[in-house]
C-alpha cells in the first residue's frame, strides 16, 4: 500500500541520509518514477525533503526532522504497546503486522519517552503461558493456513470455502459469504451468510480453507457488535438444550471446548467447577459429557441423566460377566 510505502520512505532517509531514486527503488521495490512521486507528495504534505541535484545528488531530509507521534501522551503510548505484547498479538493471525506497526510507533515516539516506556512496559504482563498453579492455559489450535485465507477473504470481499468439523459430524465442505470476525475468550469466530441465511463458525474447527475470487454477496457496511449480539441471543433461544455440569478442574476445559456457550461458571471447594452450559441437541449433550468419564457430572436437565444412565447401563451390561454353560464347564 502507499501509505507504507511513504512511512518506509521516510525511515530510509533519516537513517541512511542521503539516497538516489534508484537505491530508494531498489529498497521499496518500485520504479524510480513511482519514487518521484512519492516524494512530491511527501513534500506537498510537509515533510521537508530535499533535493541535492549534481552527480553525487539525492535525496535527503532536513537535519534533525523526526516523525514524532506528538498527538501521542505517555498513557496512551504505554496502553498501546502493553496491549500489543500480550496474548492479543496472536489475534487473527496479526502477530508479525502487529510487532512491525509496534517497532514503528516506538521508533516515532520522542526520545524521552521510548526510554521511560521501554521500562513501564517490562513491568506489565498480560495472560502469562500458564496460571498461578502453573496450569497451562488452554487456547484453540487452527489448522496451518486456516486464519489468512479466512481473513483475506473478509477484508477482500470474497465467498470463502472450507472443510468443517462440527461436534459429532462428519466433516464436510461448505461455501459461504464472510461478513468478520469476532474473537471472544481465545476463540475466534466466523460471522457469515449461507444462501442468505445467518452462519456462525469456529475457525478451530475449520480443516481446510480457501479463498474464492468469487465476490461476496453482503451488505456495505456492517456493525459487527450489534450482529454477535443478535446471533447470541438467538443461540440461547434456537432449541438448545441448556445444562448444569459439574467438572473437575483439570478437565474443565475440555468441557468449554465441547460446549457450544457457557453461560454462568462457579468454582467449588472440592476442586470441581458448577458450569450452566449450552449443547446443540440432547445426542450433543450425551456425547461431550461421556467423553469426560467420571470427571463430569450432568446435574441437570432430567432427560439428560436418563440418556446418561441409560447409555451406562447399556455399557455395563455389555460387559457384565456371563454365567458358564456346560459347553465352556470342563470337567477334569
Amino acid at each position: 500500500m502507499r501509505a507504507d510505502r511513504l512511512v518506509s520512505l521516510v525511515l530510509l532517509l533519516r537513517r541512511r541520509g542521503r539516497m538516489t531514486a534508484n537505491e530508494l527503488a531498489n529498497e521499496l521495490e518500485v520504479s524510480a518514477r513511482t519514487v518521484l512521486r512519492d516524494i512530491e507528495a511527501l513534500s506537498t504534505a510537509g515533510v521537508p525533503v530535499f533535493v541535492d541535484r549534481g552527480r553525487h545528488g539525492g535525496f535527503s531530509l532536513l537535519p534533525g526532522f523526526r516523525t514524532e507521534l506528538t498527538g501521542l501522551n505517555h498513557h496512551e503510548a504505554l496502553a498501546l504497546l502493553t496491549a500489543g505484547s500480550g496474548r492479543g498479538e496472536k489475534a487473527f493471525g496479526l502477530g508479525s503486522a502487529l510487532a512491525s506497526a509496534m517497532r514503528k510507533v516506538v521508533d516515532a515516539l520522542p526520545e524521552g519517552h521510548r526510554a521511560t516506556l521501554d521500562d513501564a512496559t517490562k513491568r506489565f504482563l498480560i495472560e502469562p503461558e500458564t496460571d498461578l498453579l502453573s496450569r497451562r492455559l488452554v487456547t484453540e489450535q487452527m489448522a496451518g493456513g486456516v486464519m489468512d485465507e479466512v481473513r483475506h477473504a473478509v477484508l477482500a470481499g470474497h465467498k470463502v470455502r472450507f472443510h468443517y468439523a462440527a461436534p459429532d459430524r462428519t466433516p464436510r465442505w461448505r461455501t459461504v459469504d464472510p461478513i468478520g470476525l469476532v474473537t471472544v475468550r481465545d476463540r475466534t469466530y466466523l460471522l457469515a451468510t449461507k444462501s442468505g441465511e445467518d452462519r456462525t463458525y469456529r475457525l478451530s474447527r475449520m480443516l481446510a480453507a480457501e479463498e474464492l475470487s468469487e465476490a461476496a454477496e453482503r451488505p456495505a457496511q456492517v456493525d459487527l457488535d450489534r450482529i454477535w449480539a443478535e446471533r447470541s441471543a438467538r443461540f440461547l433461544a434456537d432449541g438448545h438444550i441448556p445444562a448444569l455440569v459439574r467438572v473437575e478442574s483439570a478437565r474443565r476445559e475440555e468441557l468449554l471446548n465441547a460446549a457450544r456457550t457457557v453461560r454462568a461458571e462457579q468454582s467449588e471447594p472440592d476442586g470441581w467447577v458448577r458450569l450452566e452450559v449450552t449443547f446443540e441437541d440432547l445426542r450433543h449433550a450425551v456425547w461431550a459429557i461421556w467423553q469426560l468419564d467420571t470427571a463430569a457430572e450432568a446435574l441437570s436437565p432430567d432427560e439428560l441423566r436418563v440418556a446418561l444412565r441409560e447409555r451406562a447401563e447399556a455399557v455395563a451390561g455389555r460387559y457384565r460377566p456371563k454365567p458358564l454353560t456346560e459347553s465352556t464347564n470342563v470337567s477334569g
